[in-house]
Parts: C-alpha cells; structure tokens; sequence
C-alpha cells in the first residue's frame, strides 16, 4: 500500500507504540497517536516533524468506550495498547486479573476494531494491525491471562482475515519477542508462582532461562517499528510477522514443527531437574 492517509495508533505514549507512531508519521502517514494520558506523548509532534512526518496526540482509553473517536480516512489501525500483570501460577490466579487482563487486551481491542473497520472500508480499504505476543507459539508457564489475551486476539485476526479481505481491508498480526521497553524491563523478575513450593524449582528454572536468553536477543523499539512499518506497506506480507531476530526464528520454527513436538521440548526442559 501507498503511505497516504491517516494511522492511527493506540498505546503509543511509549515502548512499541510509540516507536511505531514515529515510524509511519516518517513513512508518509498522518497519524494519530492515541494514549489515556495525552500528556505522556506532548514531545511527540515535535520529534515527529524533526523526521519530516506529520503526527498529533489524541487521548484514547481502550478500556473507556467515550474517549475513542476514529478519524475520517483511516488507512491503517494499529492496536497496540496492552497490560501485563503478575504470573502466579494458575491455581494462585485470582480472576480478578484475568478480567483486568481482558478488558484491556481483548475487549477494549474489540471496541476499537468494531468502530474503526466502517472507516477503513469508507477509505477504500487499509491495514488492520493487531500487536500480540511471540509468547503464544510455545507453552510458556504462569503467563496463562497474558498469554490467553493474546490468544484470542490471534483467533480474531483470523477471522476478520477471511470477513475483511473482500473489502480491501488486509490483517497483521505482530508477534514481539524481547523488546527494549519498560513493560519488558518490569518483567525481569522471577513470576510470582515461585512463592508457591510446588511450582517454585519450576519458576527458578524458567527465569534462569530468561535472564540467559533475553538480554543478549532484546531489540530496539526503533528497529521493531521499521519492521512493523515495513509489514503495514507490504501487500505480500504474511498475517503473522515477527519485529525482532527472536520473534522471526519463533515463527519460522513454528511453521515447521508440530505442536507436539514443540510442547515436548519446552516442558521437557522445564521439568527436567523437578
């Protein structure tokens, strides 16, 4: 697709959504970088129009129906806003946080997508760009409401791929690994579950492998955006992408082992001192 026209982009006060803001306001788009605190992105028009784009800042609550407001000659839609939570294990998980976790990963996704495809379709048709998580290709333990809304944000992706596509309207699904954001910085801790002795050698074993693995394949948000960018404009691109050298390898395995076979390796290795 041609970079004309409006994006807009929630979540975009910082991390992922902000880079991506910056990034298509840079490749010709005019957007609209959404966030619930319009004045966490006050900076962002100014840098903006030092990289030659056009961007304003709009208060957007994903979780508050009144505040979303979809722009006229909407090409492109990036649902980036998101929360994490603690990771408990999943019996210790009050549902509580699995419903916090859902309102805003997967309901609030809903209700910007619902009102935001009349627009696309009115503007010939676009790009709807969901961000969920390389976290859901592999049984990954005492992340299940993080992983679960993600999840089902993946199955929506499909299915307004195949309820979208005769009006023009194209899905990508971004699937991060380790981006240099605060939300990955604040989970480099042991989860929660260790508190629990059954799960505790578990939830050791599981951390040691994520302070191993992550810091040496965490990617820039600058670089994950220009990625992103460059999936949005390519009409070639496969619904689900990869923005980070960890993400892409995710995918590409994924694509070519059974769910079996990637289930045995990653239980068998978490459970192999137990």
């Amino acid at each position: 697709m041609d970079a004309t026209g409006t994006a807009l982009v929630t979540g975009a006060s910082r991390g992922i959504g902000r880079a991506v803001a910056l990034e298509l306001a840079a490749r010709g788009f005019d957007v609209v970088a959404t966030m619930r605190d319009p004045g966490a992105g006050a900076d962002l028009p100014a840098e903006a129009a030092a990289r030659g784009g056009a961007l304003r800042v709009a208060r957007l609550d994903v979780t508050d129906p009144t505040s979303i407001e979809i722009p006229d000659g909407l090409r492109v839609l990036v649902n980036n806003a998101g929360t994490e939570a603690p990771h408990p294990a999943f019996e210790d998980t009050p549902i509580g946080l699995w419903r916090d976790m859902f309102d805003t990963n997967v309901f609030g996704l809903v209700e910007v997508t619902r009102r935001a495809i009349p627009s696309l379709r009115a503007a010939g048709g676009g790009v709807l760009c969901n961000v969920t998580s390389s976290s859901i290709l592999a049984p990954v333990p005492f992340y299940a409401p993080y992983r679960a809304s993600k999840a089902a944000v993946s199955a929506i992706c499909d299915t307004l791929r195949a309820e979208l596509a005769p009006q023009g309207i194209r899905l990508l699904e971004i699937m991060p690994g380790p981006i240099d954001t605060d939300m990955l910085a604040g989970s480099d801790r042991p989860a929660e579950a260790i508190e629990n002795p059954v799960y505790e050698a578990m939830a050791r074993r599981f951390y040691a492998q994520r302070s191993t693995n992550v810091p040496e394949q965490t990617t820039s948000t600058a670089d994950a955006a220009r990625l992103i960018a460059d999936a949005v404009l390519d009409d070639a691109s496969p619904m689900r992408v990869g923005c980070d050298p960890m993400s892409i390898g995710m995918i590409d395995y994924w694509r070519t082992v059974s769910d079996e076979d990637l289930a045995g390796a990653t239980v068998g290795f978490l459970t192999a001192d137990d």
